[in-house]
């Protein structure tokens, strides 16, 4: 530490300018944070972390403790190491399940273990650059922390954006990455009917629909004077498919129990209004005898607690309200901050309380409470807001839809993805005929065991070069919405940590580092970069001739995602024997030149698949439509049948159809390809 002091015209400042000097800074106390600032140290590197709140950890620390972990096999490295040692520290603990307190001790053990000097409750105030490099970050009392290389490991990427980094916030057009799930995304109305328990204790559950997304029926979203009630929004002048700059909502993720020796009832806000629940309370009407269970998602974490969420139309997401958020100023985000503290105490407040509610449903809401032996100091309310989603950087690599479901392998892998593509609700709208619509939320789409790219942490060469971003980094809003999990977090956190201390050591940029050094010393230390299971997986980067795989297809209507037998690039789709001549997937391939092609296509066969699926062949002489038999297996390698050979042109797509027209089972998608003769 260096004190000096400022010399103002002829008088001597008798306040301190205060400054600290190491090796690695970093900004942000989250997971991530923590996974890039312990690793570095046991590098040898001298490491501050800098955490804008009170607390490190988090969500995972803050309120989040049944970790959405997708395929466990993908996790290794550090993240393994902090659950596996959370889950030790009381008996009875699941693994990925720790309490947040249990959590929160873990990691100030593995930061005071690893020599991490760790300041919190200082926000960014102002950054210096010397070219393409930050030198120094200054905090709100005016500290100023100077080091070699910088990693921003907040949620927001306040650091990234100070350093003038491209970003972006909300969401890319379908256009720009050819993802088919991005832009302006209205959800049709989807009555559910089947018994699904939505929570892992069985005297919350229920009969009636489980409200997991899209919107359940058909409510009003009017008041008696035909104007919006709350929560509810005109319908923007967009088309599917268009872009936004919105975000998905926030929420706290709540540790809540029913233990009579640690329970807190829920608190009322100072500013309850009860209003702001009609859309809630016509959701109740609407489905008589919902249970509590219904309307949130409560997941059993460990030793009688149980972690709060959000599901369906109307829960503890907040849609609409965290649109200024990643780019406000810090007293726009106290405000929305608080905000959401108040929405969600009085959401359950109006539960538990108002005549209005059912009783039964009044009486389940009541019998559940806060943890009096968790954020005792945060009247055991939790830390951290829920941003899903921040800003997100444009860096060396964007990571996109594709780079989760076909193109899934990376050379710079420094860790994986697996969990679906899990976007919450944007905002809720009004569709023409006055009723509510749920906008922007999908969490049906299934991602594949996924690379990600080393690439994705950098930023662009000539923007910053000793900078690393293991949370906002580089990504579509579609790949973040399955990236966005914590132990994903902590993998990125844990390559950046090795990546700093390597440009370091190199005096190198990050985008110069060694990658394939990094990826050797992450395998020593336990991360997983690759699963065996994937080597043999039919890919269509790797297939000859031209490929083209279900989810690059256009496809009319609904059909449904699946990873049965042994589909190319990990998934197909089917039509579930539903919707008989409604449904359609086309495929539009460009030959290089004119010539004769041989068209194949690949599905899953089975019994109760069709044995008449129409496929219809568009080429240079006509039209021609083919009957397949799905019932059997494919003859060439079990995964393509050939329909015959055809001529194309290179000034004209070839156009393969897949139809559900009066077919006798189910219908399977998957892929089409041209081999030229």
């Amino acid at each position: 530490m260096n004190a000096r002091f400022l010399v103002i015209g002829s008088w001597l400042s008798l306040v301190p300018v205060v400054s600290y000097a190491g090796d690695v800074v970093v900004y942000g106390g989250t997971p991530a944070g923590i996974a890039a600032g312990v690793v570095a140290a046991r590098e040898g590197a001298s490491v501050v972390i800098i955490e804008p709140t009170k607390w490190v950890g988090g969500m995972v620390t803050g309120g989040l403790s049944r970790t959405d972990v997708g395929k466990e096999q993908t996790i290794g490295g550090f993240p393994r190491e902090f659950f596996t040692r959370a889950a030790a520290v009381r008996p009875g603990t699941t693994m990925w399940y720790a309490e947040p307190s249990v959590n929160l001790t873990t990691f100030q053990a593995m930061l005071k273990e690893a020599g991490v000097r760790v300041i919190t409750a200082q926000s960014l105030k102002s950054i210096t650059k010397d070219g393409a490099r930050i030198t120094s970050l200054t905090t709100s009392d005016g500290t100023t922390h100077t080091g070699e290389i910088f990693i921003d490991a907040s949620y927001e990427g306040d650091l990234m954006a100070a350093a003038k980094v491209s970003h972006i916030v909300g969401r890319e057009s379908r256009a720009q990455h050819g993802e088919p799930l991005a832009g302006y995304h209205p959800m049709p109305i989807r009555p559910r009917t089947v018994e699904v328990m939505e929570s892992d204790c069985p005297s919350i559950g229920g009969t009636g629909p489980a409200y997991i997304h899209g919107t359940p029926a058909s409510i009003s979203g009017l008041d008696a004077d035909g104007k919006p009630i709350f929560g509810v929004y005109p319908a923007p002048k967009l088309q599917p498919g268009d872009a936004d700059h919105r975000t998905q909502s926030y929420n706290f993720r709540i540790c809540v129990t029913q233990r009579p020796d640690i329970f807190v009832p829920f608190p009322k806000p100072a500013n309850y209004d009860a209003s702001r629940y009609e859309l809630l309370l016509r959701l109740i009407q609407t489905f008589p005898g919902v249970r509590f269970g219904r309307l949130f998602h409560v997941g059993a974490i460990s030793h009688g607690k149980y972690d709060l969420n959000a599901q369906g139309l109307f829960s503890t997401d907040y849609p609409g309200a965290n649109f200024d958020y990643p780019n406000g100023d810090a007293a726009t985000r106290a405000r929305i901050w608080q905000d959401h503290i108040d929405f969600i105490q009085g959401m359950l407040w109006f539960l538990g309380h108002d005549e209005r509610v059912p009783q039964a449903l009044r009486e389940q809401t009541l019998s559940w409470g806060l943890c009096r032996d968790e954020f005792a100091d945060n009247d055991h309310w939790p830390y951290a807001l829920y941003i899903r989603e921040g800003r997100r950087m444009t860096g060396e690599h964007v990571m996109v839809q594709k780079d989760l479901q076909t193109d899934i392998f990376k050379d710079d892998s420094v860790g994986m993805g697996s969990f679906l593509i899990d976007c919450h609700i944007v905002q809720r709208i009004l569709a023409p005929d006055g009723t509510v619509r749920d906008e922007g939320s999908f969490q049906d789409t299934p991602a594949l065991p996924y690379q990600i790219a080393y690439r994705s942490l950098t930023p662009k060469r000539a923007e910053c070069a000793n900078l690393l971003v293991p949370v906002c980094l580089s990504a579509s809003h579609i790949a973040c919405c399955s990236i966005r999990m914590e132990p994903v977090y902590m993998a990125m956190g844990h390559a950046s940590g090795l990546a700093a201390v390597q440009a370091l050591r190199g005096k190198t940029s990050v985008q110069e580092i060694d990658v394939a050094a990094l990826r050797k010393q992450l395998l020593a230390q336990k991360a997983v970069l690759e699963l065996p299971e994937l080597a043999n997986m039919p890919r269509t980067a790797k297939l000859p001739g031209i490929v083209m795989d279900d989810q690059q297809a256009e496809k009319n209507g609904h059909w449904t995602d699946s990873t049965y037998g042994n589909p190319v690039d990990g998934a197909s789709i089917h039509d579930a024997n539903g919707e008989k001549g409604r449904l359609s997937v086309t495929y539009k391939l460009t030959v290089p030149k004119d010539g004769l092609y041989e068209v194949r296509v690949s599905y899953a066969s089975a019994p109760n698949r069709a044995g008449n699926v129409p496929v219809s062949i568009q080429h240079a002489k006509g039209t021609e439509t083919i009957t397949v038999n799905q019932k059997k297996a494919p003859p060439i390698d079990g995964l393509f049948l050939k329909l015959g050979e055809f001529s194309f042109e290179a000034a004209n797509p070839a156009v393969i159809v897949i139809r559900n027209d009066n077919t006798n089972g189910i219908v399977g998608a998957d892929a089409v390809q041209l081999i030229s003769k």
